[in-house]
């Protein structure tokens, strides 16, 4: 992910709930569609099972950000941890729409939003706590999402950031002085 340098707090949390969604889609990119689905073990959730517990989380936290509690009353929590929709197609469609209802809520927003009150579960968040609190969720689960898709494609897997031995070439530049220091 290359840096862009910003004091705004919304656009770098933007950047990076951006930078972790494409984490995640270029990981489910590389399974197969039966793999989606697969569990390593009896206690561990499939892709596609984090995949709809996240959709269903960022319908319920993101729709109506400022007006509403982050936890709606039509969210069931458990069902999101059993079946998952049939097919890559739908699994996806859910997806998008979980990361939309987050980019549509946080994208209005300037950073003279952060101190204002909103409530998740009948408890009190300025907006920037209730970003955090999503931003940690939402990296806690891509990471999963990542890691199942690695184990499945073992020696195949395609590096979604610096490849092994890959950072060497920075390391270099700084020695001779050619990085860019800022």
């Amino acid at each position: 992910m290359a840096l862009q340098f910003t004091t705004s707090y919304i656009e770098d949390s933007l950047t990076l709930f951006r930078y972790y969604k494409k984490l995640a889609d270029g990981a489910m990119a590389q399974v197969s569609d039966d793999q989606l689905y697969a569990v390593l073990d009896g206690e561990m959730n499939s892709i596609a099972v984090i995949v709809k517990h996240m959709a269903g989380n960022m319908r319920s936290r993101w729709t109506d950000f400022l007006t509403s509690d982050g936890e709606k009353v039509d969210r069931n929590r458990d069902s999101e941890f059993v079946e998952p929709p049939a097919g890559r197609e739908a699994l996806l469609s859910l997806w998008e729409q979980g990361w939309e209802c987050l980019f549509t809520a946080l994208e209005p927003l300037t950073d003279a939003d952060l101190t204002r009150t909103i409530t998740i579960r009948g408890e009190a968040h300025s907006v920037m706590q209730a970003i955090n609190r999503q931003m940690a969720h939402y990296s806690y689960h891509c990471g999963q999402i990542v890691f199942v898709a690695k184990h499945f494609q073992g020696a195949r897997w395609q590096s979604l950031s610096v490849p092994r031995g890959g950072s060497g070439g920075f390391n270099e530049k700084v020695l001779r002085g050619e990085a860019s220091q800022r």
